[in-house]
């Protein structure tokens, strides 16, 4: 006969076998994403070691423990530091201001037909030019090099948030700003309510990528036009023939453009936690 005891058990043996199988199923990913890393890192090291040179050159390369040796003196010199926060600053505003003016446009462009009139055609004129190509634009328009950049910065992340928003506006639903209307809600009700909860999804889908690409153009503009940068100095590096410090700067690049698209990633998934297997996709 099955007791009290039992019964009160059974059901919490149930919900904490899932809750340990989630967890495991969560370390378990991470270790696998960690050991790709160290596998990938291993097999630079074996090639460079013992200069392999197949197709590619990989004799030419400097090992990982040479450029482990660099970015530790790098590490230990103001200039690092300084080009670091100098390319942080272009790189959040930029894409802070092509996050606020691409988000209003793309919200207009999806709602009034005047302004896709007016304004549609030229973004479009504009979206397919490489926002680098740009840069004797920007020396020209712009009185200082830094400016420039930023505007570069704003140009790469702007179409696609833009863009994404635009999209994520025309999807909704016609029934959901119906409803709001039909309860007396006005037209600051409808975004409030209905627009902007709505495109939440293809808004911090628009801003992952403009994120990317932002670092791809910011990078390219530093080289280019930079006096300080993570950008001008691997540029710098790569002048001279300094071949460790040039990956002690594409690794910088890489840590720093990881970081702040995780970032945009984690906030996008707390905004959006109300969207169906949102905690699942969270982990």
């Amino acid at each position: 006969m099955t007791t009290v005891a039992e019964v009160i058990e059974s059901p919490v043996q149930l919900r904490i076998a899932p809750a340990r199988h989630n967890q495991f199923a969560v370390w378990r990913r991470r270790g696998l994403r960690l050991a790709s890393v160290v596998a990938a890192v291993a097999l630079w090291q074996l090639l460079t070691v013992n200069d392999v040179r197949l197709w590619l050159r990989f004799d030419t390369l400097p090992t990982v423990t040479e450029v482990a040796s660099a970015l530790t003196s790098r590490l230990g010199t103001p200039d690092y530091w300084l080009d670091l926060g100098q390319s942080l600053i272009r790189i959040l505003t930029g894409f802070g201001l092509a996050a606020v003016v691409g988000v209003v446009t793309g919200i207009m462009l999806g709602r009034s037909a005047v302004f896709a009139d007016v304004f549609g055609p030229l973004a479009e004129l504009a979206r397919p030019i490489p926002a680098i190509a740009m840069v004797p634009v920007a020396i020209l328009l712009f009185p200082t090099d830094e400016a420039g950049i930023v505007f570069i910065t704003f140009l790469a992340a702007y179409f696609p948030i833009m863009v994404s928003v635009r999209h994520a506006v025309r999807a909704l639903p016609t029934i959901w700003e119906d409803s709001v209307r039909t309860l007396g809600g006005g037209r600051t009700d409808v975004l409030g309510r209905v627009v902007l909860p709505g495109i939440l999804p293809g808004l911090f889908g628009g801003l992952s990528v403009g994120m990317g690409v932002a670092w791809i153009c910011v990078i390219s503009a530093e080289m280019i036009s930079g006096r300080l940068g993570v950008g001008y100095r691997t540029w710098q590096a790569y002048t001279v023939l300094n071949y460790p410090d040039v990956f002690v700067g594409i690794i910088t690049i890489g840590v720093l453009g990881f970081g702040t698209a995780a970032a945009v990633e984690l906030i996008g998934r707390h905004a959006t936690r109300w969207l169906p297997r949102g905690e699942e996709n969270a982990r």
